[in-house]
């Protein structure tokens, strides 16, 4: 170590400038390392920020790190952030000023200037997309603001209503008519809104829907039509007091009501609501009897359309008459002799069998309430009622059929009813079409067996035996039983099929199409490549039931000739079920048994990660081998033994990942 004794001594002056120069030195040293270590931390962070986890490739290349957009495989979809419209032609820098993407945030006000002065808020895709700047749905936003633009509203331009210091800025002016109409409303003397104290609701008189203020709408509660047209509000809304009118018909007209004769309405003690019975046709005539209110309980229609009052009514009491049939028609039913309506207990309810046509006819035997319980329909509508009753005692008759039409039954010989036991209610065979035919065989007398296609015969004895149409089975083979024992391709009897032809047969002509696979092959669907119409392929027709539905008993030798994969070598499982469907071909295949029994590949870390088998499985032919190392990042041997340093007894092999990551969930 030098000292400086004195200023004049030289070796000490020396030793001072060596001591210098070394600090110098050492500082220059220390200079140099801090600015490699500092190099070295900043080269290790991230310049996008901590958060940002994508792999530069995604972006970069080896050759530089600027970017090519062409070959960029970066989604700004997975950030929250999608790209459409002008954001796609918009550079990264426009919104990412540094290279921290983190600090971009997604609100627009972020990057656009709010030009309506937070007037309308900050959310512009409200009105605005991101194709242009164009806003046409004005009608919409306005409704969703509570104020519709209809009629007037909908042809004025903004500026009319909404008058700022900016074009752009939309101030709310409130939804009240008042908001704009004040002047309007305080000026309009025709009537005076003020004295008269009308509502500073527009719309109780103007409609909003016309593009003037004289449009419908304005006494809409009251229509003013016809007579009711008055040029001047003061005819009927004295004082200028536009809001207690009463809307009641007698308030005005209470006059016209009392000094009424023809007829009297004050002593006919009719209604004071005038439109009972009038319109407001001027003169309030012709008057609407029977089609208001007023003559509903009775309509006047047809022969009832009276237009003078006194033929039905009293004049002086309008109110004290009945509304049943036989108040006004006694005589007539009295007098009617064809036929005769006393002697035959007719109910003096004259709608029974009448409708109001001029001259009460023609009647409508059966189709009203006196005939509901046997409509007289087709053959039964006969309009002599003689036919059928006795004229003496019209309520002395059953509904039975056999009650008319015993003698047709006993007489009836093909079939012989009698003979068949048939039922004597004729309508489970027959309608009522004239001459009771055609008859309706299967439905409602033969719904126990449906007489369907092929079984559709028209000639009873063809199955039946016409001496006892009850003692018949439904067994198809009751009918069948030769056509069974004679058919042989395939032979039935050989086979050992069922005698139910339902199994595989319809009833259609023929007997064909059969319906292999739909009931007989419901052990074993043919499906797709199955659905094969030829039985000998599969079947032993010596023997149709000594047959196995394993795979293997028909697709062995394709199971042992495959090779690409070898099914042998690698020991597959003999179910063909197990990775093929029934497709044509039997393709696609999937092994859905590797991730259950083996390793997952369809789930998991690894799906959609392969796309052949052989990237595992390098031994061609031999799925019993695999590698796990030919595809992972750390596959570099040195680096795989350095990070399995502390495992005991590790090996670098291709199957060593499988020791211990048998799931493939783990690392």
């Amino acid at each position: 170590m030098y000292m400086r004794a004195t200023p004049v001594t030289g070796a000490i002056q020396v030793g001072e400038v060596k001591v210098t120069k070394t600090r110098r030195l050492i500082k220059r040293l220390i200079t140099i390392l801090s600015l490699q270590l500092l190099t070295t931390i900043l080269w290790a962070q991230n310049p996008h920020g901590d958060s940002f986890k994508t792999n530069c490739s995604t972006c970069h290349s080896a050759d530089s790190w600027e970017i090519n957009f062409d070959s960029l495989s970066f989604n700004h979809d997975t950030t929250g952030f999608v790209l459409t419209g002008q954001h796609q032609v918009t550079s990264c820098t426009n919104c990412h000023e540094d290279l921290v993407f983190a600090k971009a945030q997604n609100n627009c006000v972020t990057c656009h200037i709010d030009v309506h002065n937070m007037t309308v808020g900050d959310d512009c895709m409200r009105c605005h997309t991101t194709s242009n700047w164009l806003v046409d749905n004005i009608p919409q936003l306005h409704e969703q603001n509570g104020f519709p633009l209809f009629g007037a509203h909908d042809m004025l331009t903004c500026l009319e209503c909404h008058q700022s210091q900016s074009s752009l800025q939309w101030s709310r002016i409130g939804n009240e008519c008042l908001d704009c109409h004040m002047s309007s409303y305080q000026a309009t003397t025709n009537p005076n809104h003020i004295a008269s104290g009308l509502s500073t609701d527009c719309i109780n008189c103007h409609s909003p829907l016309g593009d003037q203020w004289g449009q419908p709408g304005f006494h809409e509660s009251f229509p003013l039509t016809l007579g009711h047209n008055v040029a001047s509000c003061s005819e009927c809304h004295e004082g200028n007091n536009f809001t207690s009118t009463s809307s009641d018909c007698v308030d005005c007209h209470i006059n016209d009501y009392n000094n009424t004769n023809n007829p009297n309405h004050a002593t006919a003690n009719f209604s004071t609501d005038c439109s009972n019975c009038h319109t407001t046709n001027p003169g309030w005539s012709p008057t609407t009897l029977g089609s208001g209110d007023f003559h509903s309980f009775f309509p006047l229609t047809l022969g009832h359309n009276i237009q003078d009052c006194a033929t039905c009514h009293d004049v002086n009491n309008y109110a004290n008459i009945s509304n049943e049939c036989s108040s006004c028609h006694i005589n007539d039913f009295n007098s009617t002799t064809n036929p005769n309506h006393v002697a035959a207990n007719f109910s003096t309810s004259c709608t029974g069998c009448h409708t109001t046509n001029p001259g009460w006819s023609p009647t409508t035997l059966g189709s009203g309430d006196f005939h509901s319980f046997f409509p007289l329909t087709l053959g039964h509508n006969i309009q002599d009622c003689a036919s059928c009753h006795d004229v003496n005692d019209y309520t002395n008759i059953s509904s039975e059929c056999s009650s008319c039409h015993i003698n047709d039954f006993n007489s009836t010989t093909n079939p012989s009813h009698v003979a068949a036991n048939f039922s004597t209610n004729c309508t489970d065979c027959h309608t009522t079409t004239p001459g009771w035919s055609p008859t309706v065989f299967g439905e409602n007398y033969h719904s126990s067996f449906p007489l369907t296609q092929g079984h559709n015969i028209k000639d009873c004895a063809a199955c039946h035996d016409v001496n006892n149409y009850a003692n018949i089975s439904s067994e198809c083979s009751s009918c069948h039983i030769n056509d069974f024992n004679s058919t042989t391709n395939p032979s039935h009897v050989a086979a050992n099929f069922s005698t139910s032809c339902t199994d595989c047969h319809t009833t259609t002509p023929g007997w064909s199409p059969t319906v292999f696979g739909e009931n007989y092959h419901s052990s074993f669907p043919l499906t797709q490549g199955h659905n094969i119409k030829d039985c000998a392929a599969c079947h032993n027709t010596n023997n149709y039931s000594d047959i196995s539905n394993d795979c293997a008993s028909c697709h062995l030798t394709d199971f042992n000739n495959t090779q690409s994969p070898n099914h042998q070598t690698s020991n597959f499982s003999h179910q063909c079920t197990d990775c093929h469907t029934t497709a044509p071909g039997w393709k696609p295949a999937e092994f859905t048994a590797h991730d259950n029994s083996y390793f997952p590949i369809y789930s998991g870390k690894h799906r959609g990660k392969w796309s052949s088998c052989t990237e595992c499985h390098v031994s061609d032919g031999n799925f019993t081998l695999f590698s796990c190392i030919d595809c992972h990042e750390h596959s570099d041997e040195s680096r795989v033994t350095r990070k399995h340093r502390e495992v005991k007894n590790f090996t670098y092999t291709s199957t060593s990942c499988y020791d211990c990551h048998p799931t493939g969930r783990e690392h």
